[in-house]
């Protein structure tokens, strides 16, 4: 288990990375974590809109993606990187040596 997985702490905001059709869940649905049952393993509840919970179900850390709402203080300034956008034929204008900055 990776030390990034380790970081999931109680009432962490997580979304399912994988399909888990005999539970009824779905790839991306979001989910907080109530409980932490074992190293590794959590209880995580789904809530609609309203907050009426429709699922609870233990999850391994390796199901999960913590969501962050707010940039990571640590990790330092921003840096853009950029890359060249390829050609992909579509006639004069949209050839050229144009490249997109993600910051």
């Amino acid at each position: 288990m990776t030390p990034y997985k380790d970081a999931i702490r109680l009432l962490d905001v997580v979304a399912l990375i994988a399909d888990l059709p005999e539970r009824r869940l779905l790839r991306g649905q979001v989910g907080t974590v109530v409980e932490t049952l074992a190293r590794g393993v959590f209880e995580v509840e789904f809530s609609d809109d309203q907050g009426r919970t429709y699922a609870q179900s233990a999850l391994l850390a390796d199901q999960l993606l913590v969501l962050h709402y707010q940039p990571l203080q640590a990790a330092g300034p921003l840096q853009a990187h950029t890359w060249p956008i390829p050609d992909l034929g579509l006639g004069p204008k949209a050839s050229g040596s144009r490249r997109v900055a993600v910051l």
